[in-house]
């Protein structure tokens, strides 16, 4: 995984943003911690079993309609199933060794 820190990606706010596996940070962050990194690892992840592109498709209708839902850009946000997955796991640093493909349905409800 690729790690590149920028003045201007991701949006002020955002710690990070994992595109296609190369994750962008905020210089003020720098470092990103282990967490955040692991985090944008379980993105990685979902992104490759996704094929990539699917990933973000998913990804920008699944927030459409939890903005619907929650009338909220950040809790549609931390309600996203790939986010939820990968908040809930991003302490387990075994996380990633004992993932099952598609855990991300899991998070859906």
């Amino acid at each position: 995984m690729l790690l590149i820190y920028t003045k201007h990606i991701p949006f002020k706010g955002f710690r990070a943003i994992n595109l296609f596996g190369i994750v962008f940070a905020r210089k003020e962050f720098f470092p990103l911690s282990k967490k955040v990194l692991y985090h944008e690892s379980i993105h990685t992840c979902q992104i490759k079993e996704m094929l990539f592109v699917f990933f973000y498709v998913w990804y920008l209708l699944e927030w459409l309609i939890r903005l619907f839902i929650y009338k909220n850009g950040i809790t549609a946000y931390r309600n996203i199933s790939f986010e939820r997955e990968a908040y809930e796991n991003d302490k387990n640093k075994d996380y990633l060794n004992n993932r099952k493909s598609w855990m991300f349905l899991n998070y859906l409800g």
